[in-house]
């Protein structure tokens, strides 16, 4: 069931991409990342869902209770609402739902992050900017076959460099393929980013 606000770009070749899931920041909309899509995969098709949490006017993808204190019960809710999307969108538009790479900027990271703890195997791999590891899982989810790229900031204000270290041990406990793309800047999505994530699709995407 399509009940979330999106955008879908089909790809310019149909079969020939992956589809990027991009996910917004907080305040962000489905308009936000395609930009953003457009620049690290030329010609791949996108679906890009608004996130339905609103905070003082500004979308979200799942609850917080602070900064950082995120409303881990809220959360789990919408990992598994977004992960059924995603599945439903596959049916709607016919794209690979084996070949889906999410891209995801702070809070939408966070929910891409819970989504691979939560729901191994629905996405082939994630570009996750200024994340945080969203919760420490219970059980250790199986990722083997999945590939990750982190991107962060040294002097992130909000995400210490010891949350995103964490995050990738988690991941790669799990089995996951996991490159840290470090930035020496702070909360945002650096030109060496977007560098790092147009190579590291380019070596992933299959053929």
């Amino acid at each position: 069931m399509l009940d979330f606000h999106h955008r879908y770009v089909p790809p310019d070749t149909p079969g020939a991409s992956p589809t990027l899931l991009l996910l917004h920041g907080t305040g962000g909309d489905e308009h936000d990342l395609i930009p953003l899509g457009q620049m690290i995969a030329p010609g791949a098709g996108f679906l890009s869902p608004r996130g339905k949490v609103v905070e003082h006017g500004a979308p979200r993808f799942f609850r917080r209770l602070a900064e950082g204190v995120f409303d881990l019960e809220d959360l789990a809710v919408r990992t598994e609402e977004l992960g059924d999307f995603v599945t439903a969108a596959a049916t709607e538009y016919g794209f690979d739902a084996t070949r889906v790479i999410a891209v995801g900027f702070s809070n939408g990271a966070n929910i891409a992050a819970s989504m691979l703890l939560r729901r191994p195997g629905l996405l082939y791999g994630a570009v996750l900017l200024s994340p945080m590891l969203p919760y420490e899982p219970n059980q250790q989810p199986n990722l083997g076959g999945t590939s990750v790229l982190i991107g962060a900031g040294r002097t992130d204000p909000i995400v210490p460099t010891s949350q995103v270290d964490r995050l990738a041990e988690v991941l790669r406990q799990a089995g996951a393929a996991v490159t840290v793309h470090w930035e020496p800047g702070g909360h945002t999505v650096a030109r060496g980013e977007v560098d790092a994530a147009l190579g590291w699709l380019r070596s992933l995407t299959p053929t």
